[in-house]
């Protein structure tokens, strides 16, 4: 029987909202970047972090005894990606306002979402500890 920790409590949702919040300066970075000739637009693919993260946690996990033992795992690190231009722009410019305001407002949403989630569960965690 484990030990009740945040670790086990809040599970990966603490790491989701730091990721989020990662998303949203490089999408605003993007908007900034709207009009210089040449600059790529950015993002990060949550679902597919947030679906690697699940799956690390489902199997089992494994030590390495010896130092020729093959290591296991991608490790903790995520990769920004290049966004493909809808339209593309005579200076090179692949950042599209209409679909990084779109997204912007979608990942803010997210967060505040995944923010009052793991309020929820403070509360809750709270609410044990006096045994209400």
């Amino acid at each position: 029987m484990s030990a009740l920790g945040f670790q086990n409590s809040l599970g990966i949702h603490d790491d989701a909202l730091m990721l989020r919040s990662e998303r949203s300066s490089i999408l605003a970075n993007n908007l900034a970047n709207a009009d210089t000739p040449g600059y790529k637009a950015r993002d990060i693919d949550f679902n597919a972090i947030l679906s690697g993260e699940v799956s690390k946690q489902a199997s089992l996990s494994t030590a390495r005894t010896d130092d020729r033992h093959i290591a296991t795992g991608s490790g903790d690190g995520w990769e920004v990606l290049y966004r493909n231009s809808l339209q593309p722009s005579i200076d090179g410019n692949t950042v599209d306002e209409n679909v990084e305001n779109t997204k912007f407002t979608e990942n803010a949403m997210d967060y505040n979402a995944s923010f009052e989630f793991l309020n929820g569960k403070f509360k809750g965690l709270i609410n044990a500890l006096r045994g209400e």
